[in-house]
């Protein structure tokens, strides 16, 4: 007898997809409200970490290439929650840094992630441990 193929409950693929399109529209209108999309939103949270850090850089955090990330921080650099300036070593290159508001943004960053937190209703050691084995897929998918 032959063996099925696996339900779509089964697909590992299909559980990320789901729990990704969820988590997104959970951020959705919170972000609204600070006229930021998803992805702009983790650009801003690079940033926040380590500020001044290029374009390549930034695409490389998050995992991109660096020419999805640029329209990204133009948009942010025409909100004014960022500058490009040019890199003082490289002349072509550019380096991203806040602006005040930019910096101010971050608070309300921090409001997001505890209500995306409370949503989540998890421990932090059951966060911790999704964590830890969606890093190690994806490193074994880097591969």
């Amino acid at each position: 007898m032959a063996a099925k193929p696996p339900t779509l409950a089964q697909h590992l693929c299909f559980k990320l997809y789901s729990t990704s399109l969820k988590m997104t529209q959970l951020y959705k209108p919170m972000l609204a409200e600070l006229n930021l999309t998803y992805p702009q939103y983790l650009v801003m949270v690079v940033l926040w970490e380590e500020e001044g850090l290029g374009i390549k850089d930034v695409a490389e955090r998050l995992q991109q290439d660096s020419g999805s990330i640029t329209p990204l921080v133009k948009r942010l650099e025409s909100e004014g929650y960022l500058l490009r300036l040019r890199d003082p070593d490289d002349e072509r290159n550019r380096v991203l840094t806040l602006t005040p508001a930019g910096k101010t943004l971050r608070a309300a960053g921090l409001r997001i992630s505890q209500n995306i937190a409370a949503a989540c209703a998890l421990t932090h050691g059951e966060v911790m441990g999704m964590m830890a084995g969606l890093d190690q897929l994806n490193d074994k998918l880097s591969d």
